[in-house]
């Protein structure tokens, strides 16, 4: 019988398993694969308080041997079933565990063109407002025409010499506002109706092949970002708690609609998802299922 149970070893669910072990909590950590989440992709953080440089790896990794010292259990086992109730029971593929209140931190995995797998850290990102400042004063590229890329885009363009925003359809799907700000852009060139179809480089991105109405164009760029979505690791937990039209958790103050179920991060419906909001999340969940716990 655990205090709680984290599902997901990410920078949320670690940082909860801090703030819960330093509460004199028993607490275990269940992760499917690695440790700290899309974070290990990222070669070089510059923008998490108390690092001027520190590699994803390394901050996860510190992340990581801080619950342990803590004491933290941390099991690298995939959930299969979650049984609600007063006492939470939690099936894995290894084994069964109970628990008083479980958080679910499983966070997000982004959609894919399915051609970057080697270039990711040496070039392409997920992230504009991450990595975004390593490209100032350089030629970038955005794929999507959703909000999330039209946001990118006019971030971007403070930052980058040149923008062009690819996108498969005619239109962007973006909010009508945010369509109009990005005429207010200069440095934005549209490529519509197009596909990346090759990314160049010798172990570091240089350029990109896009097909355009069956004209093949190459484009030199020194970085780019791929903003075509993500998909939250919910589908366990669609008859536990409530989510959204696209899969994440609802709730407020990373409570869900079920008592005794929080969740922390990415996998949480938000405005905003970056590392430090994924802390604050750990942090905010596991102080709320202290006070849980305590009445």
């Amino acid at each position: 019988m655990y205090d709680v149970i984290i599902i997901g070893a990410g920078p949320a669910g670690l940082t909860a398993a801090i703030y819960l072990k330093r509460s004199n909590k028993n607490v275990l950590v269940l992760e499917a694969t690695n440790y700290g989440g899309q974070i290990v992709n990222t070669l070089d953080i510059e923008n998490y308080p108390g690092y001027s440089h520190i590699s994803g790896f390394d901050l996860a990794t510190n992340f990581y041997n801080q619950v342990r010292e803590l004491g933290a259990i941390i099991k690298f086992e995939e959930v299969t079933e979650i049984i609600n109730g007063k006492i939470k029971t939690i099936n894995t593929n290894k084994g069964r565990y109970e628990a008083k209140t479980i958080i679910i931190a499983t966070g997000r995995k982004v959609r894919k063109l399915g051609i970057e797998d080697e270039f990711i850290g040496k070039g392409v990102s997920y992230c504009a407002m991450c990595d975004g400042a390593f490209y100032k004063d350089k030629v970038v590229a955005i794929v999507g025409g959703g909000n999330s890329a039209i946001d990118d885009a006019l971030y971007l363009a403070d930052l980058a010499k040149k923008v062009y925003l690819i996108h498969r359809r005619d239109m962007f799907t973006a909010d009508t506002k945010s369509v109009e700000l990005l005429k207010k852009k200069n440095n934005i060139k549209y490529v519509l109706n197009s596909n990346i179809t090759k990314i160049k480089g010798n172990n570091q991105l240089e350029g990109i092949e896009v097909v355009s109405k069956d004209k093949i164009k190459e484009f030199n760029i020194d970085g780019l970002f791929i903003a075509i979505g993500g998909t939250p690791n919910t589908e366990i937990f669609k008859d536990i708690v409530n989510l959204n039209d696209e899969g994440y958790i609802k709730g407020n103050n990373c409570h869900t609609n079920k008592r005794g179920i929080f969740a922390a991060g990415d996998v949480r419906e938000k405005d905003i998802r970056q590392l430090v909001t994924a802390t604050n999340d750990g942090a905010t969940a596991a102080l709320e299922a202290i006070k849980y716990l305590n009445k």
